[in-house]
């Protein structure tokens, strides 16, 4: 199937999509986000379709796993949360460490511990922290994902060894 059939079968499911999101999340706005996760979701694995396949079934596959992990996702987060507690009352531990101001770290020894390592390990290790993703960073140093990482995991491993002896 070529891109633009994929496209084009793509198009004429989305009434079938709406219908099934509605009913597995039974509310408008969250079916349009599935129904969007599951189209870009789509787009980007077009190459793992399978010609001659079920091109409803494999949508709706698609669709069904976005909406299980998601709904697992905000049991876990629901568990850690316990809504009965009242967070302004909050017993607090006073015996100190990185929780207490006097236990933590200034912002300025921090950025100065990542400015002091080395271009190679920090570069890649400040675009992590901005938010790129592995990929990203191995495109725009045009280096391979594997040493990305591997320079973000010596970074970190240099920031923990120098700030511990800050303590």
């Amino acid at each position: 199937m070529n891109a633009i059939q994929f496209r084009e079968n793509l198009l004429d499911i989305q009434g079938n999509l709406r219908r099934y999101a509605l009913k597995l999340t039974r509310d408008v706005n969250d079916a349009d986000d599935l129904i969007q996760d599951t189209t870009l979701r789509a787009l980007k694995n077009v190459d793992k379709y399978v010609e001659n396949a079920n091109f409803k079934g494999w949508m709706m596959t698609i669709m069904y796993n976005i909406y299980l992990n998601n709904r697992d996702r905000l049991d876990r987060q629901r568990r850690l949360i316990d809504s009965n507690v009242d967070i302004a009352n909050v017993p607090v531990s006073v015996s100190g460490g990185y929780s207490t101001p006097d236990g933590s770290y200034n912002i300025k020894e921090i950025y100065g511990a990542v400015n002091r390592l080395s271009g190679h390990i920090r570069v890649p290790f400040s675009m992590y922290l901005s938010g790129y993703k592995y990929a990203e960073i191995a495109e725009h140093l045009d280096i391979p994902i594997g040493t990305v990482k591997s320079r973000i995991f010596f970074a970190r491993k240099v920031l923990q060894q120098e700030l511990k002896e800050m303590r």
